[in-house]
């Protein structure tokens, strides 16, 4: 099943049935910010809160009792949202916080140069799936330790083992000549979603993505073998998002909710 949805995720979420395995949102940031693409500014916090809140309840009752949801967000209103899932999934369901780190962006001199956005992952239950990923962990001074049970690998930058793959994610923005590139302005990387997507949702599952954006979340789902469901109102998003696909030669349905 490959879905696309053109219209207000409020009330497509309304529409569609339960038993998703992972939702993946990028929603809006409250960086008060008009990004070309859509519109970021908000009057207050409070208003931007009130929009998310409702959205995220639907999103709980459309997750599978083995689902995962990943909230994706900055600086400018993680903290208050995570209260906020906290208060709907439960603080005892929070799973993890994910920072993708990356080398892109600006700097100030009256500040660290903010070069990471944090990912909030939550269970909707306790019998959540995971599927630990893997990455490489270099031995120091890149020698071998030889211990024994350990294998070890080596690259063309030393002896390393494998473990599970850490909170921390260091992965480089869609740049300006990547064949990724769609024009997007907030667009994510397909690395960083294989990465969620492989991890939180079983093989053959089902992603959901109801702020889909440049539609990274469903090429991703469909070069890693997982069904999909996108969302979004904007006309020039839709657009990017069925280029995207059809070059892909993925197969979807694209209903039109008013």
């Amino acid at each position: 099943m490959a879905l696309l949805y053109k219209g207000d995720n409020l009330k497509v979420l309304k529409k569609i049935e339960g038993q998703i395995d992972f939702i993946y949102i990028d929603p809006p940031f409250f960086s008060k910010a008009d990004y070309g693409n859509y519109d970021d500014r908000w009057k207050n916090l409070d208003e931007f809160l009130k929009f998310l809140e409702p959205r995220l309840e639907l999103m709980k009752e459309k997750l599978s009792d083995t689902g995962l949801i990943a909230v994706h967000l900055d600086w400018h209103a993680v903290h208050y949202v995570k209260v906020m899932m906290d208060k709907i999934f439960g603080y005892d369901n929070f799973v993890n916080e994910i920072i993708w780190a990356y080398k892109s962006g600006g700097a100030s001199p009256r500040s660290f140069a903010k070069k990471h956005d944090t990912i909030l992952l939550y269970g909707k239950t306790k019998d959540y799936y995971f599927s630990p990923q893997k990455e490489k962990s270099y031995n120091r001074e890149g020698r071998p330790y030889r211990f024994k049970g350990v294998e070890e690998f080596e690259d063309e930058y030393g002896w390393y083992t494998l473990v599970n793959r850490k909170d921390v994610l260091n992965i480089d923005m869609v740049g300006r000549t990547s064949g990724e590139r769609t024009g997007y302005a907030t667009q994510k990387p397909e690395a960083l979603l294989e990465i969620l997507i492989e991890s939180c949702c079983p093989k053959g599952g089902l992603v959901a993505d109801f702020f889909a954006g440049s539609g990274t979340t469903g090429a991703a789902a469909y070069k890693t073998g997982r069904d999909f469901i996108l969302c979004d109102e904007q006309d020039s998003s839709i657009e990017i998002i069925k280029e995207r696909l059809d070059k892909l030669g993925a197969k979807y349905e694209i209903t039109y909710c008013k």
